[in-house]
């Protein structure tokens, strides 16, 4: 009963359960911690996937002339297991690989197209490139060593000087806290199950809460009005492949600037969600068939 039971888990938190989910807005309130529960599900639907395939595998060799229908069933669950192993190392590699490559265009078409601003450059640092294009345009390119901010000439134009520090601002807060490996994180999840048994949701809510994070950062600087001007202006505005862009969520990080408050409670729910789906199947599944297993081993 173990694999199968962890095997329904692993598929409900990996597609009802987060499209429930996805429809809520209280996590805004609490970015942080809503990120913190959504790599909460994700990895506990990987556990328990993981677990239904080690709990199949011990039952296949440990059962004394099971029924077919039965051994059909487990090797259906195990193989699950492995697919979803399998595509997780794939994605870990293939994705890593092609977002570093993408970055390192942008970053050699930035150098060769965009120039550092002085006076702007004093301020933020050598990484920020200004791209002479008559629209407002923001973005960042993270990396470990080589991080680029880059703003168009249009934005310095269209934007008070408060604004355009909101927006360095805010573009400096994903770099300094890579948010980029935040994101990829959950890119290289949600790439481990099949398309059938998964939800966009995980990744499109943290791709708007690293923008709320990042906002947080910008209005502690700037303050709220300015980072309200800066949305506005920027609304709407695209960033290449691989790029964090201040365009972004527009209407969502407009509203939680109007209405910031539920913060601690959206937080506790948040942090609870999380306890529950890594403890609960621990302790009640994982760890009673962990015991089952040792006795079969050494019996």
């Amino acid at each position: 009963m173990t694999p199968f039971l962890l095997g329904l888990i692993g598929i409900a938190l990996s597609l009802p359960v987060p499209a429930l989910l996805a429809r809520a807005r209280w996590p805004y309130r609490s970015p942080a911690a809503g990120i913190v529960m959504w790599q909460s599900l994700a990895l506990a639907a990987i556990l328990a996937t993981s677990g239904a395939g080690l709990a199949t595998a011990l039952w296949l060799v440990s059962e004394a002339d099971p029924p077919v229908w039965r051994v059909a069933a487990h090797v259906a669950v195990l193989l699950v297991g492995v697919l979803v192993w399998a595509r997780f190392w794939w994605a870990v590699s293939t994705v890593w690989r092609r977002t570093e490559a993408r970055r390192r265009r942008q970053r050699h078409l930035v150098d060769l197209l965009a120039e550092p601003d002085a006076d702007i450059s004093a301020r933020l640092g050598p990484a920020l490139r200004v791209l002479q294009h008559e629209s407002p345009v923001a973005y960042c390119l993270p990396d470990r060593t080589e991080s680029r901010v880059v703003v168009s000439s249009g934005a310095i134009e269209h934007l008070t000087a408060a604004e355009l520090r909101a927006v360095l601002e805010h573009e400096r807060a994903h770099v300094s806290a890579r948010h980029d490996l935040v994101l990829e994180g959950f890119e290289f999840l949600r790439a481990a199950y099949p398309r059938v048994l998964r939800t966009d949701a995980p990744l499109e809510q943290s791709r708007i809460m690293v923008e709320l994070l990042a906002d947080d950062a910008a209005r502690r600087v700037a303050g709220e009005r300015a980072l309200a001007g800066a949305i506005v202006a920027l609304a709407g505005s695209s960033a290449p492949a691989g790029a964090l862009g201040s365009g972004t969520s527009a209407t969502i990080r407009m509203d939680r600037l109007r209405d910031p408050s539920g913060g601690w409670w959206a937080a506790g729910l948040a942090w609870a969600i999380s306890v529950v789906v890594l403890v609960v199947p621990t302790v009640f599944l994982a760890v009673p068939w962990i015991a089952h297993a040792v006795d079969v081993l050494l019996g």
